[in-house]
């Protein structure tokens, strides 16, 4: 017996475990976080851009808004074209777009 056989040993190859488990058992667990995601994440930013979607559509003049940028103001007038006329003082009023419009702090009751 030489020096390299005594302290180095042979390698051998060894078979590959056989796999007992499908596909389904692979795809499932990414099946189940897709669907956690979709519930947790996904589905309640969904209806709040609804919401939101609904109570822009909704503006009428005398509502009380709070635009992106923080102002507060009284809704003069609803225009066609996107946009929104907000009195923020007395005299002073401002055009903003209607999508930066993020809150509906107080609504008006519609003319009947």
């Amino acid at each position: 017996m030489t020096l390299t056989e005594l302290f180095v040993s042979p390698a051998y190859a060894q078979a590959a475990p056989a796999t007992t488990g499908s596909m389904i058992g692979g795809i499932l667990p990414m099946v189940l976080i897709f669907g956690i995601m979709y519930f947790l994440l996904i589905r309640p930013q969904q209806k709040k851009m609804r919401d939101l979607k609904a109570m822009i559509g909704a503006l009428r003049r005398g509502d009380r808004v709070v635009t992106a940028g923080g102002i507060i103001g009284l809704v003069s007038k609803v225009e066609e074209d996107n946009t929104v006329e907000i009195e923020i003082a007395q005299g002073v009023k401002v055009k903003v777009v209607k999508a930066t419009i993020t809150q509906v702090l107080s609504k008006t009751e519609p003319v009947a």
